[in-house]
């Protein structure tokens, strides 16, 4: 839901989240009831990509729904054989 912004004459401006249907061109303020207009203030568009986007909810998500795995996943044990012929001129301990 969008964020509108108003701003009363008399104490200061104030945020009223709101259905982009429903939303009023003057709101009490919160803090006196006076009728507070509408102030036209800039979009907060991000310049952030899908990706991100994605990322930062999928973290928002498993902070409170973590996901349930049935067996632990990953890379299988190492036989502790390796196949790279430069590690034969390493020292072997003793």
């Amino acid at each position: 839901m969008p964020l509108y912004a108003y701003r009363c004459t008399d104490c200061s401006v104030f945020e009223v989240q709101s259905p982009m249907g429903s939303v009023r061109d003057a709101e009490p303020c919160p803090d006196c009831g006076a009728p507070a207009p509408r102030r036209f203030t800039a979009p907060n568009l991000s310049r952030a990509s899908s990706s991100a986007y994605k990322l930062i909810e999928s973290t928002a998500r498993s902070a409170s729904v973590p996901a349930v795995v049935s067996s632990p996943g990953g890379r299988p044990p190492s036989s502790g054989i390796t196949r790279n012929p430069l590690h034969r001129k390493l020292p072997r301990p003793d």
